[in-house]
């Protein structure tokens, strides 16, 4: 793929600007929700809350260490990994009510699991990366990085007939958890516009996209997704006026209440700058509840994750190098790749307390854009910081309906599906060996198989590519080629 900007290319000011907003929200809504769904779990509510501003401070942060480590030669943007969101659950779990305990520990985990890609980087620094291409040649990565993209559909799906305005449903459920039959009381936040005006917006946002992408002239073509929320917010905004002004919830899709809450306690300065709740100033009042078993507990919440997070590490530099079509594990090298993943996943937790790592949207945007300029990702990591301070921005972010980002999202993540594909082509499918690994990826990953050990989850695409890397190392045995050769003889005759 012939990119329009390649690594070391540098496009001009004000159209840096509004690439790396495109990047930015890429990577934002993704980056955002990490903290959502933590404060949901543990319960965490008001001032004890984790802040999203912090975590997108955090993510920008992490993103310049990654490019620093990899001599601004890797055009990738770090952000809230959802991979730690069961480690990060137990961190509060185990703090035993103790808010500030919590939030140390969530530091602590993140440099648990940072020295884990230390520890490897180092490894890789004096073995090289040649075990690595034997033990997840093509035929592993290529269908893991279209199960990255597929495991996420459902979201995507989900968003994209889903509004902003959300009211509380009640429903009643049938409990047999303890062995006898109860009713429980369970509340959810729905959609209260109508599905199919949802998927209407959300229609003309990826419609917009693929038009701008395909036959888009000059900058039309470099911001498509930009140009896609503003089109989808458009039709948005446009419902939910008719339906705010005839009274009709169906067409109630954008919601105002993270503009709202700016102006809750007056017009201040809060109203325009804010400072992120950053994690380090809660963790540090911890240190007086901690002990070796918290300690312990968290070592082994977040550890085997790295390893699992490493593997997915692997798969993204993999497919980015593919689509710039340059090594990357080769140059800068997949030893400062980790270190720079490894350390700005340290300094995203103690600033947002959210460890980072690299995203598959940040790729497929690269891809789609064709824009792989390392200035580009450099503004983008900037603009985090800087928006992270601005609350209108926040509160127009907050602001984007669900279907609008599903839209986006049904490009971006159908994107790192088909670069999955696109890997596959390569391999010789007609060999037993190629052909067994690919399908037990692609089955283990799109049924969902994960692996629960306590409080420690394997994810459904880590699961799928440990697998596909055990029927890989077990299919290479000496004498394998040779007996797929016998048996397509034996076919043949």
């Amino acid at each position: 793929m012939k990119m329009i900007y390649n690594v070391e290319d540098k496009p001009k000011f004000l159209q840096c600007l509004i690439f790396g907003l495109q990047q930015l929200l890429a990577i934002m809504a993704a980056t955002l929700v990490v903290p959502v769904i933590i404060n949901g779990n543990a319960g965490l509510e008001g001032d004890n809350a984790m802040s999203t501003a912090a975590a997108l401070f955090g993510a920008g942060v992490g993103t310049f260490v990654y490019l620093l480590f990899t001599k601004f030669k890797s055009p990738v943007f770090l952000g809230s990994s959802f991979a730690f969101i069961g480690s990060m659950t137990a961190a509060f779990a185990g703090a035993a009510g103790s808010v500030t305990l919590g939030y140390l520990g969530l530091i602590l985990g993140a440099i648990f699991a940072g020295l884990v890609y230390v520890v490897i980087a180092v490894i890789v620094k004096f073995v090289g990366v040649g075990w690595i291409n034997k033990l997840m040649p093509a035929a592993v990565i290529g269908p893991t990085v279209a199960i990255i993209g597929l495991s996420l559909a459902g979201n995507a799906v989900g968003d994209i007939v889903s509004g902003g305005v959300k009211t509380p449903v009640t429903e009643y459920l049938v409990d047999t958890a303890d062995g006898i039959p109860q009713i429980v009381e369970n509340t959810k936040m729905v959609s209260v516009a109508s599905p199919l005006i949802a998927l209407l917006c959300g229609l003309v946002t990826l419609v917009t996209v693929v038009l701008c992408s395909t036959y888009g002239k000059k900058m039309s073509r470099l911001i498509p997704f930009i140009i896609g929320i503003l089109a989808g917010y458009a039709v948005s905004l446009i419902f939910t006026v008719i339906g705010n002004a005839a009274d009709i919830d169906a067409l109630k899709v954008l919601s105002f209440d993270s503009f709202k809450a700016l102006t809750d306690g007056g017009i201040t300065i809060n109203t325009f700058l804010q400072a992120p709740d950053f994690t380090f100033l809660t963790a540090v009042k911890g240190f007086s509840d901690i002990n070796a078993s918290y300690i312990g507990t968290i070592a082994l919440a977040y550890i085997p994750v790295a390893f699992v997070v490493f593997a997915e590490h692997i798969a993204d530099h993999k497919n980015i190098s593919s689509i710039i079509e340059r090594d990357l594990l080769e140059k800068p090298g997949l030893s400062r790749t980790l270190l720079g993943d490894g350390v700005g996943s340290m300094a995203g937790a103690v600033l947002g307390g959210c460890p980072n790592t690299t995203y598959g949207e940040s790729v497929a945007c690269v891809a789609i854009t064709r824009n792989a300029s390392v200035v580009t990702i450099m503004t983008a990591a900037a603009m985090a910081i800087i928006i992270s301070f601005v609350s209108p921005f926040i509160a127009f972010v907050n602001s984007i309906p669900s279907c609008v980002m599903g839209g986006v999202c049904m490009a971006l993540y159908g994107f790192i599906a088909v670069s999955g594909l696109k890997m596959v082509q390569r391999v010789d499918l007609n060999k037993n060996r190629n052909l067994f690994v690919v399908s037990a990826i692609l089955i283990a990953g799109i049924g969902g198989l994960t692996l629960n050990f306590g409080k420690i989850t394997i994810t459904a695409i880590a699961t799928a590519l440990i697998l596909g890397i055990l029927v890989n190392v077990i299919l290479s045995k000496k004498g394998t080629d040779e007996l797929e050769e016998e048996n397509s003889e034996e076919n043949a005759q």
